[in-house]
């Protein structure tokens, strides 16, 4: 429990000595020149905003124990991403971290789709790579710090993403992430919008990533399903359990789940991985209405070892298929859709 803002005041003269948003650059290797807010809220939670990466969340610790999942590949510089290199493959080269956002108006697996909204004739189509441009694109940092409300201490850091192109889409993202002074909870708010004025493509999908010490074998994924509504071929050729995990193996591909989620009564759609022997629990919740889709990545590699929790606003058939069946977002001139998740550990 932390103090209230006098008894604070009277304990200390600064602040930092309980919690509160740090702007540092990282200086090494892949990941040097990349701003980055270090939040600490003084329970045992702190995170990190990669400003230069669409405002992600990397690093993630609670009590030392981390659960945010780091992959091989660091939090690499966007100024070194290859946006269509690999066939499209190459987002995995920048894939780590607690959350990496995928859109703005494509997720999912790459393709090619038509372009004639932008009405622009040597633009005919455009090619998407794997889960879209904007997880890789640098913030607009336009404010961080520490507000009180009265005896309420919220840390807050604020900015802007652009993904723009002449001819084509003028998507702004503008996002906010929000933690209390003595809190475990990390709240996330986004607003898209559309500040083009032809109707533009929108689809969007949060890769959450859970790793060790919280992943761990034993450890156990707890959801509402209604249903599952698809899930990949390596479901049935490995039959490794996605509700009570194993242990890392060698050569373990990857195995996705769709889940049909049941909201609570209040609407939220709630999951969360837990470890018993830690006796941790990351969950996390947002409105059934912003993200009607949810999938579970299982990746249980050896040395990739994680688990994926990712709402969406679309089915798992991507792109085209949306265009084709009427489920695709189009935001109208300067329209906008708002999205709100919490993180919660306990």
């Amino acid at each position: 429990m932390t103090p209230d803002r006098r008894r604070l005041a009277e304990l200390t003269g600064d602040l930092s000595a309980a919690g509160g948003v740090r702007l540092v650059t990282l200086g090494d290797g892949l990941e040097r020149g990349i701003r980055t807010l270090e939040f600490r809220t003084g329970s045992g939670l702190a995170f990190d905003v990669l400003v230069d990466r669409c405002m992600d969340i990397g690093h993630a610790e609670h009590a030392g124990r981390t659960f945010g999942w780091r992959s091989p590949t660091g939090f690499r510089h966007p100024g070194l991403h290859e946006n269509a290199d690999e066939d499209g493959l190459s987002w995995l080269r920048s894939f780590s971290g607690l959350v990496v956002t995928a859109g703005l108006d494509h997720t999912l697996f790459g393709g090619e789709v038509p372009a004639d909204g932008y009405r622009y004739p040597p633009r005919q189509s455009v090619r998407h790579g794997l889960h879209g441009r904007v997880g890789n694109i640098p913030a607009r940092l336009t404010g961080y710090g520490e507000r009180w409300e009265a005896d309420r201490c919220v840390l807050w850091a604020e900015g802007e993403v652009r993904q723009a192109a002449v001819f084509a889409e003028n998507l702004r993202l503008v996002r906010r992430i929000e933690a209390d002074l003595g809190g475990d909870e990390i709240r996330l708010i986004d607003t898209v919008t559309n500040a083009g004025f032809e109707p533009a493509p929108h689809m969007f999908l949060y890769h959450i990533n859970l790793g060790w010490p919280l992943l761990d074998e034993g450890a156990r994924f707890e959801a509402d399903i209604r249903e599952t509504l698809w899930q990949t071929d390596s479901v049935a050729e490995q039959k490794a359990d996605h509700l009570t995990f194993p242990g890392p193996a060698p050569g373990f591909v990857e195995q996705v789940y769709e889940h049909a989620l049941v909201p609570g009564e209040d609407g939220m759609h709630r999951v969360a991985v837990v470890n018993d022997r830690l006796g941790m629990k990351v969950s996390v919740e947002w409105p059934a209405a912003e993200f009607p889709y949810f999938f579970e990545w299982l990746n249980l590699r050896s040395g990739n070892y994680a688990v994926g929790l990712e709402p969406s606003t679309h089915h798992v058939s991507g792109d085209a298929a949306a265009r084709e069946d009427g489920s695709m977002i189009w935001l109208g001139p300067l329209e906008s859709r708002v999205y709100h998740t919490t993180f919660r550990v306990s």
